[in-house]
Parts: C-alpha cells; sequence; structure tokens
C-alpha cells in the first residue's frame, strides 16, 4: 500500500532531526528529539507563507572550527611534529572548502492563518528552492480544486431579479427593467 504522505525534506541535528512531508491537503513536519516524536500539520489551504532565508551562523560555522583548528595545526607544528601540524592545518583547509561548498544555512518561518512556527525546513539554502516548489505547486492544486467554477452567466448588480410582476411575463418585466437602467 503506497502512503498518502511524501517526503519532501530532512533536517538532521545532534539529538533528532525535523522530517517534512507532503500530502494532498497539508504538510506534515515530524519533529523528533531524542526518543520523542512532535508531529504539527500544516493544512495547505490555511497556508499563508513559507519564508526560508540565509542564517548568519553559517559564518561562525565556517570560521570558528577552522580557526581552532589551524591554530592547534601550527602550535602542532611548531612544538610537536611537523607532519602533525600538516595533518590538522589540512583539515582546516577542508573544513572551509566543504563549508563554502554546502553554502550558508538556512531557516524557516512557516504562517497559517492560526500561528507562525520556526521550524528548519532545510538545511542549506541551496536545496530551498526545490522544496519550496513542491510546496508551492501542492498549496496551488489545493486552492484549484476549492475554488467552485465561476457559473457562465453572471448577473449584473444592476439587473432585477427575474420573476413573474403581477401577471406580466418575465421577458417584458428585463426588457422594461434595462430601459429604465439605460435612462
Amino acid at each position: 500500500m503506497k502512503s498518502a504522505f511524501r517526503r519532501v525534506s530532512r533536517v538532521g541535528s545532534l539529538t533528532g532531526g525535523t522530517k517534512w512531508y507532503l500530502s494532498d491537503d497539508c504538510l506534515l513536519a515530524a519533529k523528533r528529539v531524542m526518543y520523542a516524536v512532535e508531529y504539527r500539520r500544516f493544512y495547505l489551504r490555511d497556508l499563508e507563507s513559507v519564508v526560508v532565508w540565509r542564517s548568519g551562523l553559517w559564518l561562525w560555522r565556517l570560521i570558528v572550527p577552522a580557526v581552532l583548528l589551524a591554530a592547534l595545526g601550527v602550535s602542532l607544528w611548531l612544538w610537536v611534529n611537523s607532519t602533525a601540524g600538516e595533518i590538522f592545518t589540512g583539515i582546516a583547509l577542508a573544513w572551509v572548502l566543504l563549508e563554502l561548498a554546502l553554502g550558508p544555512t538556512a531557516r524557516a518561518r512557516i504562517c497559517t492563518t492560526g500561528a507562525t512556527v520556526d521550524l528548519p525546513l532545510v538545511k542549506r539554502t541551496r536545496r530551498a528552492e526545490k522544496v519550496l516548489a513542491k510546496i508551492d505547486a501542492a498549496v496551488r492544486a489545493t486552492r484549484a480544486i476549492e475554488q467552485p467554477s465561476v457559473p457562465a452567466t453572471v448577473p449584473s448588480p444592476a439587473e432585477p431579479n427575474v420573476q413573474m410582476l403581477s401577471g406580466t411575463s418575465a421577458t417584458a418585466s428585463v426588457a422594461a427593467a434595462t430601459q429604465t437602467n439605460a435612462s
């Protein structure tokens, strides 16, 4: 049996993470912290916005480990062994290159008609466009289904309601009403 939910995104962390699932009518966040799972359901018809932006933490994530590893590498090179220093300096350089290749980390906010929730939707901003496109397509499909079809002929507000008026025919009363509206 095929599940109605399909996984859209996954953001891991040391203590758990958040998995995002999309169905025909809702967006589901399964946030796991250690052994507990908390589910949040966002109905697509109630979504007002899903915003993803670049986190300021990604620079700290890039700089702090690189500086610490490079300092350790230089100190090992000078006082202990040049090979150990080269290894830690190489690790620092690899860390910087990896973080630059992966790009900035992201934060997200989901606004519905009743609540605003900050939950991680994607880990990096380069993946955000793909995930947001899937959510946008699902929202558009849901809202297209919910909108009633527009009738072919819509009476204008100036036209009177077509009813039988004291023995006269409906066409005569409509013709008389259009003549009085025209003048």
